[in-house]
């Protein structure tokens, strides 16, 4: 889909921070994090919702959010994850993504209501670089 930006990503015709690709999907890092590490996990082609994801991608895409859930308490020293989606309502780009947020005690997160935050110069690519090493 030529105006999708998750599709421009997963094309590398977007520049993300790479925490995650394979054949059918990429997980990069959301470029305005609710906390620091928060990963969006994507198909490659384009899928709107859920709803729409072809049944060939459900364990891969299922199997990749757990390895990502993991990955933020091993290669960050989170206590937990908040892991969550959103289909049509409150999507901000229409592309069936996946967060993964790392979560930790006290960290400040209430309900629905999501802070964001922001990286420094050089700082996203440290947090990938951890991630890609708790996946290996």
């Amino acid at each position: 889909m030529g105006d999708c930006a998750f599709c421009a990503i997963a094309a590398g015709e977007t520049p993300a921070a790479m925490v995650l690709a394979t054949d059918d999907l990429v997980a990069f890092l959301d470029v305005r994090p609710v906390f620091k590490g928060h990963v969006l996990l994507c198909p490659r082609e384009h899928v709107g919702t859920l709803p729409d994801l072809p049944g060939r991608l459900r364990d891969p895409f299922l199997a990749a959010g757990q390895r990502l859930a993991t990955a933020v308490v091993d290669g960050l020293g989170a206590q937990g994850s908040f892991v969550a989606m959103n289909n049509t309502v409150s999507q901000s780009v229409p592309h069936l993504h996946l967060h993964v947020v790392p979560r930790t005690k006290g960290d400040g997160l209430r309900g629905f209501f999501w802070p964001r935050t922001r990286y420094a110069d050089g700082e996203a690519e440290e947090y990938a670089a951890r991630l890609r090493a708790a996946l290996a």
